[in-house]
């Protein structure tokens, strides 16, 4: 296998140690993408990230997002499986530290012995209504539902998928949107889930932000009601809590701190959700 020979110089004195953490991981990942060899396909857990903005990330990039660690891969916009660094998702230039990464890294140490692949494909600012066949998003000009399936067909011959992590509905959650987006939600869940041949594939939904200065309407309120009761309108789903996180300024997306401790809480429902006894007759996706 062909190693990328990497020269790196000292660091003068006046670089602090974060930025040389930075360097430092930008050359780890570079020299590990080379030489990691995947696991076998049952080792190797896949999750697909999905959704708009606060999916993708926003936050702003720390030394500590640019870590490597041996078994948490993404796959890239080449199609590359390489070290999950942020940002790793790509859907705008502003894309930067997501939830995904902390996800990866907590179910990494959550299953010892199994190397996770995240398949990044959220888009900033996507409906609902984009997240179907053939659909398209005007501001990015590309096809999230399309692109995403195209992603996961590449990803999936080298693992097993093991959950769907959603995070979506800022740009729904309005008058004319809101009442229709449990149905739209629901549909979206089986046809993923039958296009991934993976019937009880556990899916995984975030609440919005619901930042100080900016108080939900009736209709964000109504938008949030419906993600509560996912759990119980759709087998094998969880709602996962935004309570007490904080955003980046705007009001709209949370700061890299609160997208960490998001993915925490997303790894903690996961689990919890494969961890349950199944219904009498049903059958429970394995961890």
């Amino acid at each position: 296998m062909t190693r990328i020979r990497t020269t790196l110089a000292a660091p003068r004195r006046s670089l602090s140690r974060a930025w040389f953490a930075v360097v430092f991981g930008f050359v780890a990942a570079a020299m590990f993408a080379q030489s990691a060899p995947l696991p076998p396909k049952e080792n190797f857990h896949l999750f697909l990230l999905i959704g708009q903005s606060n999916m993708a990330g926003r936050g702003a990039v720390e030394a500590q997002d640019k870590v490597p660690h041996p078994r948490v891969l993404t796959l890239n916009k080449a199609g590359e499986w390489v070290p999950a660094v942020d940002p790793i998702h790509f859907d705008k230039t502003i894309a930067g530290v997501g939830l995904g990464r902390t996800f990866g890294l907590e179910i990494a140490e959550a299953t010892p012995g199994v190397t996770i692949g995240l398949i990044p494909c959220a888009v900033g600012g996507s409906r609902i209504a984009a997240w179907q066949p053939g659909a398209s998003d005007s501001v990015t000009k590309t096809h999230p539902w399309d692109d995403a399936l195209r992603r996961a067909e590449l990803a999936l011959p080298a693992g097993t998928l093991k959950g769907i992590l959603w995070h979506q509905g800022e740009s729904d959650a309005k008058r004319d949107l809101a009442p229709a987006y449990a149905a739209k939600l629901a549909d979206l869940i089986a046809r993923l889930r039958a296009e991934l041949h993976a019937p009880a594939a556990p899916f995984i939904a975030g609440q919005l932000g619901n930042f100080a200065g900016r108080p939900w309407d009736e209709f964000q309120r109504q938008f949030d009601q419906t993600l509560r009761d996912l759990p119980v309108s759709v087998p094998h789903t969880a709602f996962v809590s935004a309570e007490g996180l904080t955003d980046r300024g705007d009001k709209l997306h949370f700061d890299a701190a609160s997208y960490r401790e998001f993915g925490k809480r997303y790894a903690t429902a996961y689990l919890d959700l494969v961890r349950q006894p199944p219904a009498a007759g049903a059958r429970a996706p394995s961890p």
